[in-house]
């Protein structure tokens, strides 16, 4: 724009040269600035200039968008005080869209726009300005900046990015609730003009919902809105820019709201009296029928509770409510009987179970209705008197002892007669018959307590005009305990007698058993056989409280000379009658080992410690029996190899006999013959024992004193008596072989204990005891015992 008043040419160029300062130090790198009379050439050499100042001249430029016109669009112009409009100056343009956009008048400087801009793409363009002088090319002004602005015009309508909108409110809201807040967007400059200022209104949704014009905030406009009438309602709010004027650029958006459900509207029955048929076979705990209430609520607000408030009914019937169909369910609580009671009538009330105290004003959310049970007539099966029978019988009783009788009848109007049996499926159903028309029970042969106490049985009642109805009823029959029993001896295997016992030691405490039951058993006596003789090794003492202790009556006991013993012994019981019965034991004698007060055979321990079991042990025996068998084979071979040789009746002369066995003393006398080597003729006479001296012999052998040994021995020197035994080997022909050695052996004299053989001992036996040896400890057990058996072998 081009300004004619020269007057106001001075502050119009005093406000440009601000904005270039200002633009340049915005928009440009600091620089040396020239000074008032200096110019900045393009080479980059500073003229200095003597004349009056000058600058740029221009006013801030505008370009308005959408521009539709057949022309360009004018925007403003150039000029420089130093132009003086002969046409020296040249105007040059350059930055964003020079050219090609903006074009300019070399000349006069005028700028204008070749094209439509949009100030939503580009709100302003940065261009550059220079003057030359036309005919040296040399700057008259130095390159400056500025900015054309597109100025915006009103041609966004606005928007709702967002919407479509869906939005609840709660039903029975207060006038005012806000629902939810919308927003609409211009794309017009919200500092120029009105063209992007909006302004919301409501164009459909009224009277229920308003908007605020400035915020855009829906509410609700009427109270007790009810979901019950109306769920779903559509909203359209519009938004105008230009403040709502006329000419105003709009769009509109769609809110779907909807009424949320509260707890407003009780139960409701849809009648108040039902009637119900249920026969009287219904079962127990099984539904019988139905009843519902309406709610219009929805979810946990038409949760419904039901119950029935009379007695009459909840006696016999139980409510409860179906969570998915929202029914009362009616179950049968007790049996019923058409013919003590033919119809009942129930009072069921159904209740919200979540109530909003803001609705109380409304009433009680809760309804009521009375339901009229009609029980139908069904032909029943017989009824026991009772649930179960105990009955009672004693043992050993013959067949066709009555045992009980059972009662059933018809519970019809008709009172049918009652047919009885037995379920023949189970076992004990044998033992028993029942009379089919009085129920009377009886054995069929006679009951051992001991082998079975109870009997479970099963009776069965039918019509006679309906045999298909039948009932069932339990049945346990007792038998009863009759003494017919003998007691007996509990015994856990042998008694064990240890050798060391003394008289009158305690052996071992026994006690009875006995089958019978504890009114029979609970009593023993304990006594040994009086037909038998007195036991010497043992007797037996009544504990008095059904024990009895077994007694040693002599000292010692052997289990070399005598390893079992057997003791009778006879338990009566306390029953009526009484019973007795004889029980034998067996008693082990073996060493003992005390290990507290346990006591262990040392057989028995040993073969416990090594684990052996009993076909080991065979084992091992077989093989021992195996052994001996083979040494005994090869004793009887080398032995055959040893017999004397066969003497012929040749000359022995003529024969070498060889051998090599060496002479074995006084013991070996069977190793070889040498008598055939000296006589053979005489072989056969004189084969008698060499261990022994023969008769034969005697004539050979000086006559010899027939003094006691113990005489000779002791009035004899050894010396002698050695001399005179080689005298007699000598004199011998029957004598071993020359290199064989004989041996004699003597003690000799003097000795102050004397001798401990017993072969010269008086006959008078000693009649000292050695029982004070059992306390030395275990070392003269052993020699305590042979002392002991000594004196047992004297006394027996």
């Amino acid at each position: 724009m081009r300004i004619p008043a020269t007057s106001c040419l001075c502050p119009v160029l005093v406000c440009l040269c601000f904005i270039q300062r200002c633009c340049g130090s915005s928009h440009h790198v600091p620089a040396k600035v020239p000074s008032k009379n200096q110019t900045k050439l393009a080479n980059g050499e500073t003229e200095v200039h003597h004349r009056p100042k000058r600058g740029w001249i221009w006013n801030q430029f505008f370009v308005l968008e959408e521009h539709m016109g057949p022309k360009a669009q004018y925007v403003g112009k150039l000029h420089s005080n130093s132009d003086k409009g002969d046409g020296s100056v040249r105007y040059i343009l350059s930055g964003e869209g020079a050219g090609t956009i903006f074009l300019i008048d070399e000349v006069t400087g005028d700028i204008v726009a070749t094209k439509s801009l949009d100030r939503e793409r580009k709100t302003h363009y940065v261009l550059h300005a220079q003057a030359l002088d036309r005919n040296t090319e040399e700057a008259l002004e130095p390159m400056s900046e500025f900015i054309i602005k597109v100025q915006d015009i009103n041609d966004n309508a606005p928007k709702f990015p967002d919407g479509p909108f869906v939005a609840t409110v709660p039903e029975m809201s207060e006038v005012g609730t806000s629902v939810l807040q919308v927003t609409a967007t211009d794309a017009d400059d919200p500092t120029y003009g009105n063209s992007a200022r909006i302004v919301y209104s409501i164009l459909q949704g009224q009277p229920y919902f308003s908007v605020d014009p400035k915020t855009g905030i829906i509410r609700t406009a009427l109270s007790d809105m009810d979901r019950e009438a109306r769920e779903h309602y559509t909203v359209v709010i519009q938004a105008k820019d230009m403040a709502g004027q006329v000419g105003g650029l709009s769009g509109s958006t769609t809110i779907n709201i909807t009424l949320t459900d509260v707890n407003d509207n009780p139960p409701k029955f849809p009648q108040k009296n039902y009637q119900l048929y249920v026969p009287e076979s219904a079962k127990v705990g099984k539904p019988v029928g139905k009843i519902k209430a309406n709610d219009e609520d929805l979810g946990v607000n038409a949760d419904i509770k039901y119950s029935i408030i009379n007695s009459e009914g909840a006696n016999m019937f139980t409510i409860s409510t179906d969570r998915d169909t929202r029914e009362g369910i009616i179950s049968l609580k007790k049996p019923l009987n058409y013919e003590r009671k033919k119809t009942y009538t129930l009072h069921i009330e159904g209740t919200n179970t979540h109530v909003d105290p803001r609705f109380s004003y409304i009433g009680s959310f809760k309804d009521s209705a009375s339901l009229k049970i009609t029980v139908g007539d069904v032909d029943e099966a017989p009824i026991f008197s009772m649930e179960y029978y105990i009955l009672d019988v004693y043992e050993n009783s013959p067949g066709g002892t009555e045992v009980g009788a059972v009662t059933a009848r018809d519970p019809d109007s008709r009172n049918s007669p009652v047919r009885y049996f037995l379920d023949s499926k189970e076992e004990a159903a044998q033992y028993f018959r029942i009379d089919e028309n009085s129920g009377v029970i009886r054995t069929t042969q006679p009951l051992d307590r001991e082998e079975t106490p109870l009997h479970n049985i099963t009776v069965m009642a039918s019509e006679v005009d309906n045999p298909a109805l039948v009932s069932h009823i339990p049945v346990t029959v007792q038998v009863l305990d009759m003494n017919d029993n003998p007691p007996e001896v509990a015994a856990d295997g042998e008694v064990i007698v240890c050798e060391s016992t003394r008289p009158g030691q305690v052996i071992q405490t026994v006690t009875a058993v006995d089958k019978d039951d504890f009114a029979n058993g609970q009593r023993f006596f304990f006594a040994l056989p009086a037909q038998q003789p007195p036991n010497p090794n043992f007797t037996l003492t009544d504990n008095e409280d059904s024990t009895a202790s077994i007694i040693a009556r002599r000292r010692r006991f052997n289990h070399l000379t005598q390893e079992l013993y057997e003791l009778a012994i006879v338990v009566r019981d306390g029953g009526e009658p009484s019973l007795s019965g004889t029980s034998t034991l067996t008693l082990r004698v073996c060493p003992c080992q005390r290990h507290g007060r346990i006591r262990l055979c040392q057989g028995e321990a040993f073969l416990s410690s090594a684990g052996l079991s009993t076909g080991a042990l065979i084992a091992i025996l077989l093989c021992i029996v195996i052994l001996l068998a083979i040494v005994v084979l090869f004793i009887t071979l080398r032995r055959s190899k040893k017999e004397p040789l066969i003497i012929s009746e040749e000359d022995i002369r003529e024969n070498v006999v060889t051998y090599d066995d060496e002479g074995g003393g006084e013991e070996d006398t069977e190793a070889f013959d040498i008598i055939a080597l000296r006589n053979p003729a005489a072989a056969e006479e004189l084969k008698f024992r060499r261990d022994i001296r023969p008769e034969a012999r005697q004539h050979c052998v000086p006559p010899r004193s027939h003094r006691s040994p113990s005489v000779e021995l002791d009035e004899v020197d050894v010396h002698d008596f050695i001399k005179q035994r080689l005298v007699e080997a000598d004199l011998d022909a029957s004598v071993p072989p020359y290199d064989s050695l004989q041996t004699y052996a003597y003690e000799g004299q003097g000795s102050p204990t004397g001798s401990i053989s017993p072969l010269g001992s008086p006959g008078t036996q000693s009649e000292q005891d050695y029982n004070y040896l059992d306390d030395w400890g275990p070392e003269f057990r052993k020699l305590a015992e042979l002392y002991a058996e000594a004196g047992s072998e004297v006394t027996t």
